[in-house]
């Protein structure tokens, strides 16, 4: 935490939370914080619970027990009303883009707009043409999502999702599916948003080139639990570093670099890998 975060109150405030389906435990005593304008990455391999968390960041599910607030508000405290309005102060970038098919880019974009706001028509197209042009795709406002490829898909996703400037954006596997250039494209997008709009940022991915790119902080999860959350520069360090015989620094170093052989390969070959298969399919991740 830096000093200036020290005189923040956190926008996103996570507190040992656990979250239980069955006998199943997907997250256990998560605990972490979020301020504000800052960027921070959410990782872990297939069923270690980052989906689960976001899920209740974003209120669409509830812990066991542990506590979740959302611009200080306890999310389990709250009315589906209260929910609603809260909602509007958030924007999310969901993994596919969400596009709706039948209408066009604008469209898509205005939605928000028309849904949740009294503005006129002309205004809304105004605010529309603004965001479009704020993510470059100005010049795709009447396609159909048919007509623009994977990565103009995640920027009329994003342009949606700023179209209520919102005060924190969630984005969910924002580089899945897109070849390497977008993908540079899409991180570059969401550093200068960030920064030009003065918004926090929470990506769930498993993209390790674009979470070293865009993070300031990155938080790993590993089986329900925070396994290390750290500013990025720690992260670079176990990346960049020899083994150190430590099997949760190497975990996370073998994570981090993709190696065939370390401590998670060993915990699947011994016992863990037919629960993690078994998480995964549960829709844990």
């Amino acid at each position: 935490m830096t000093d200036q975060q020290n005189n923040l109150e956190p926008v996103i405030r996570v507190v040992d939370l656990v979250k239980r389906f069955g006998d199943h435990t997907v997250l256990n005593g998560v605990t972490f914080d979020v301020f504000p304008g800052e960027m921070v990455v959410i990782m872990g391999g297939s069923g270690c619970g980052k989906s689960t968390l976001l899920r209740h960041i974003i209120g669409s599910i509830l812990p066991t027990s542990g506590r979740v607030e959302l611009l200080g508000e306890d999310l389990a405290k709250i009315d589906e009303p209260q929910l609603d309005e809260l909602r509007k102060r958030f924007g999310i970038l969901f993994q596919s883009g969400a596009l709706f098919n039948s209408m066009t880019v604008g469209e898509n974009v205005a939605l928000p707009l028309q849904e949740h706001t009294d503005l006129d028509a002309d205004t809304i197209d105004i605010m529309v043409k603004i965001k479009l042009e704020q993510v470059d795709l100005l010049a795709a406002e009447d396609l159909m999502p048919a007509e623009i490829s994977g990565g103009m898909k995640k920027r009329a996703g994003l342009a949606r999702a700023i179209a209520m400037d919102p005060e924190i954006l969630f984005y969910d596997e924002p580089s899945a599916g897109l070849d390497p250039v977008t993908s540079a494209e899409i991180d570059q997008l969401m550093i200068d948003l960030t920064r030009k709009l003065g918004v926090s940022g929470v990506v769930v991915t498993h993209e390790m080139d674009s979470a070293f790119a865009i993070a300031d902080r990155m938080i790993m999860l590993d089986k329900g639990r925070v396994l290390m959350n750290a500013p990025r520069a720690e992260f670079e360090k176990i990346r960049d570093g020899d083994p150190t015989g430590d099997e949760k620094i190497d975990l996370i170093r073998q994570f981090l670099r993709g190696d065939p052989d370390g401590p998670i390969t060993q915990r699947r070959q011994d016992s863990g890998y037919e629960e993690d298969l078994l998480a995964t399919a549960g829709g844990f991740g």
